[in-house]
């Protein structure tokens, strides 16, 4: 919760959870479960007494999504519920961590043909050589488009990726691992060049 919160020794220790699946404690290396995922939150107004997360480890995060405000119906049932803590003490287990190792084997199986890739690596390369950007889409975050559009199409039961699976998930996967240039910051403004991106960038057929 509040990742954004944590200190940069805290958040060194998160950039090798995440991409070595160990964690080092005096000098000892422990191997954590598998799956692992990194659920994480930040409150994006608020600065003060706050860290904000290196490219590194920003590249690390598969999605950046925006929850927004609950439905007004929803609201109203927390309100006279008394919070979230009795909601949350209701939440049924929906997948076990076997049944979640199967479908990541299974979104792996997907097909992506080559002209998929091609656009994948299209919308990547024009991160890297458009003007506005200072710094482009990585490998991992390329890769990590098509893995999302993978995952979207076996949930929607296809076993193949479509280019409006990638066009739907190019903000949310690439948008918070692309820097502006100066003069425009933040994530709703990286969140616009991705969309005016994807907005000019030849879909194959």
């Amino acid at each position: 919760d509040e990742i954004n919160r944590a200190t940069p020794k805290t958040q060194s220790a998160l950039l090798e959870a995440m991409s070595e699946g160990t964690v080092t404690v005096e000098r000892r290396r422990y191997e954590l479960p598998d799956p692992f995922l990194v659920l994480a939150t930040q409150n994006p107004h608020e600065y003060l007494g706050t860290f904000p997360l290196p490219e590194s480890q920003l590249d690390r995060f598969e999605m950046h999504l925006r929850l927004g405000y609950p439905p007004r119906g929803d609201e109203r049932s927390l309100l006279l519920g008394g919070g979230v803590e009795a909601e949350l003490a209701r939440l049924p287990i929906v997948l076990e961590a076997e049944e979640l190792r199967g479908l990541q084997r299974q979104v792996g199986s997907v097909r992506i043909v080559d002209k998929i890739a091609d656009y994948v690596l299209a919308l990547a390369e024009r991160t890297r050589q458009g003007e506005e950007f200072q710094l482009g889409v990585s490998t991992r975050g390329a890769l990590g488009l098509c893995r999302a559009a993978q995952a979207m199409a076996l949930a929607e039961g296809r076993d193949f990726v479509v280019p409006d699976d990638i066009q739907r998930l190019a903000v949310p996967v690439l948008a918070h691992r692309v820097v502006l240039r100066r003069g425009s910051s933040g994530l709703e403004a990286s969140r616009r060049a991705v969309e005016q991106l994807v907005a000019a960038t030849p879909v194959p057929v």
